[in-house]
């Protein structure tokens, strides 16, 4: 049984490769750019940089392909838990196993906390402006707000996670532009 109440009428947004960009189609007819890649392209990136020089090209690869399977997976087991009600099992695989405990943990400390889910991989715009998709739109703790999951292998600093409150932000506007909402939170 989902656990999405479909309050709006969300539709997607296609994406297609321009001039080897990777933008958003929006019902008004424009190529956007994503969220994510503005934000990747005007963040300081010195910090990533010295920590690969540190563990060398190669191991850096390894720990961020690593990291986006276990993100990938876990985001698809907090998917298909919004759309059945139901968390899958992980399988025997160690990074299925490490996903799903990442998704066991926002089961357990952030989603008792959702009141409402209104959609699950809510595609936002702003036209002419961006785009991007978000995790969850709904209530948090009685609040109108915009949900995006994150894993991490250990806690971050405050300062290294700026972009994703500027992330919130822009899906936030985004759902306030074209569906006429007043969201003030993200989580």
């Amino acid at each position: 049984m989902t656990l999405i109440m479909n309050k709006y009428d969300y539709q997607p947004i296609s994406r297609k490769q321009i001039e080897g960009k990777r933008k958003y189609m929006t019902p008004d007819g424009n190529a956007v750019a994503s969220v994510t890649t503005i934000l990747d392209a005007t963040s300081d990136k010195s910090g990533l940089i010295a920590w690969r020089k540190r563990v060398g090209e190669t191991k850096a690869r390894e720990i961020t392909t690593e990291a986006a399977g276990v993100g990938t997976r876990m985001h698809k087991y907090l998917e298909d838990y919004v759309e059945t009600g139901v968390m899958p099992t992980p399988g025997s695989n160690p990074f299925a196993k490490k996903a799903h405990a990442m998704a066991q943990q926002v089961l357990e400390h952030a989603m008792g906390d959702v009141d409402e889910i209104w959609g699950s991989e809510v595609a936002l715009y702003v036209p002419q402006m961006y785009a991007g998709t978000t995790d969850l739109v709904g209530q948090y703790k009685g609040q109108p707000c915009i949900m995006d999951f994150k894993q991490t292998n250990k806690p971050k600093k405050l300062e290294y996670v700026q972009n994703y409150f500027l992330q919130l932000v822009a899906y936030a506007e985004a759902h306030n532009e074209i569906y006429g909402t007043n969201i003030r939170e993200g989580h």
